[in-house]
């Protein structure tokens, strides 16, 4: 791929919607869930405010904004006396999550298959083709990003704001869950795989399949972040 190709390809995607502006507690926010999902903040740890705003270059006021903010996605718990500590999952916390996100993009599978025009699949599939990209020189982060706004497209193509509510709220939560859930190359590579197995269904317009694919993927996602999750676990109780 060309840079022109490379600079026109997210401008193509992102061209039906404005560009929003973020305040400074949204910017610290973004910063914050990167932080989280990819484990520089770790589960259980308490967040030192006069340290994190140093090492972000901003003063405690917008960042109380953006831990409250990460506390309402339910990312961070304030502990009275503790303050700001990052929220730990347990095995349980793990099912259900990933039971309800399963239920919801499967049945928003099956509308866009159904109801989203050629361009609006065409979007996500370029999406797909991005990720794709980023899997290929291991550029974790940004493939991540890419996978979840994967799951948040096929969602938003149901057309069902409820349901895209829940899936935004549950996803908020779920992030550094799923990101762990790609540790290592060869659950990486069966997450990716699983990826592929979306991007035809949805090409083909096939909502049972794409809704096969997608059980399968939270299923073995599930399965793929257990032990991480246990071992995360049981530092925190240490």
């Amino acid at each position: 791929m060309t840079s022109t190709d490379t600079a026109t390809g997210p401008a193509l995607l992102e061209e039906p919607f404005p560009i929003a502006r973020q305040t400074l507690h949204e910017q610290v926010a973004t910063r914050l869930r990167d932080m989280v999902t990819d484990g520089r903040l770790s589960p259980g740890q308490r967040i030192n405010e006069v340290a994190l705003g140093a090492t972000l270059g901003v003063s405690r006021t917008p960042l109380r904004e953006a831990l409250k903010t990460l506390a309402g996605e339910g990312l961070v718990e304030l502990v009275p006396a503790r303050g700001a500590v990052v929220r730990s999952f347990t095995l349980k916390d793990v099912a259900d999550g990933m039971e309800v996100l399963k239920v919801l993009e499967q049945t928003a599978g099956r509308r866009a298959c159904a109801e989203a025009s050629d361009a609006e699949i065409g979007r996500v599939l370029a999406l797909h083709e991005a990720m794709r990209e980023r899997y290929a020189v291991r550029d974790r982060l940004p493939y991540f990003k890419l996978n979840q706004a994967i799951h948040s497209a096929i969602v938003a193509l149901s057309g069902n704001l409820t349901l895209i509510r829940m899936h935004e709220m549950l996803q908020a939560q779920m992030k550094r869950i799923r990101f762990i859930g790609h540790e290592g190359p060869e659950k990486w590579a069966a997450a990716m795989a699983e990826h592929e197995e979306m991007a035809e269904a949805l090409r083909n317009r096939d909502g049972e399949a794409l809704a096969d694919v997608l059980g399968r993927h939270h299923d073995k996602g599930c399965t793929r972040i257990a032990d991480s999750v246990s071992q995360q676990s049981s530092r925190a109780a240490v």
